[in-house]
């Protein structure tokens, strides 16, 4: 719920300051693509401080699931810095896009596990929130990152 409510909260905020403030300096594109960022800011460090929770959550037969917890964190981290810029925000959207269909199943495991991250404690009926909000994330980034609004 957290990355929703970031995700939300500063397009709204940006938005608002674009338009009242900076005179919409900015394009809708990119404040979708700040706020985003921020996301993913906030989800991609969360893989360096609750490295446990996350492998706990991954499927059993995946192999060193601590370095991958790693490597995704970065891999968000990144992408983060990516969206930022108009010469890279297309291809870092395409690539996130692909990645967001990748992680999927890892909160499928955890939900099915009950992880107790994010709101897979819930079990299966936390996945009538999280898969719709994935399909959020993924029409989010193409969206602001590869039509550009």
């Amino acid at each position: 719920m957290a990355p929703l409510i970031v995700l939300i909260a500063s397009f709204v905020g940006f938005w608002i300051v674009n338009k009242y403030l900076l005179k919409e300096k900015y394009s809708t594109s990119f404040i979708g693509r700040v706020a985003l960022a921020l996301m993913l800011l906030m989800t991609g460090s969360a893989h360096f401080f609750k490295t446990d929770v996350m492998i706990q959550s991954m499927p059993d037969m995946i192999p060193y699931k601590r370095e991958l917890v790693y490597i995704t964190g970065v891999i968000e981290l990144l992408a983060a810095i990516g969206l930022l810029f108009e010469r890279t925000a297309r291809l870092t959207s395409i690539l996130l896009i692909i990645f967001f269909i990748c992680i999927l199943p890892a909160n499928v495991a955890g939900s099915l596990k009950h992880v107790e991250l994010g709101g897979m404690e819930n079990g299966p009926m936390y996945l009538w929130f999280r898969v719709p909000l994935q399909v959020l994330f993924i029409w989010w980034t193409y969206f602001f990152g590869v039509k550009k609004l």
